[in-house]
């Protein structure tokens, strides 16, 4: 049951990121997917610039933080989009 909202918690915070991001990467699964990714890259900026975590939520004993992944599922989804956007540019 905790997977499943953390899943669901992923899905949002991805979307949201996109959503700022203003790049779409794909439908619900990759959202999902950017969203974990996000968390992942978020975490690592809050560790590598020593902030605490904005509005954790523990699931599972896990703690996701919903503001650093939104953050990182922006940053991802940018980042992905300028690389995508490149190679489109280059196959005209």
């Amino acid at each position: 049951m905790s997977f499943l909202l953390l899943l669901v918690i992923a899905a949002i915070c991805g979307a949201i990121g996109q959503s700022i991001a203003g790049y779409s990467l794909g439908g619900c699964l990759i959202t999902t997917v950017v969203g974990f990714i996000g968390a992942l890259i978020g975490k690592w900026l809050a560790a590598e610039m020593g902030l605490t975590y904005i509005l954790p939520i523990e699931v599972g004993g896990e703690t996701f933080p919903i503001i650093w992944s939104i953050l990182g599922s922006a940053i991802f989804a940018v980042a992905i989009g300028l690389l995508s956007r490149g190679k489109s540019q280059l196959k005209k």
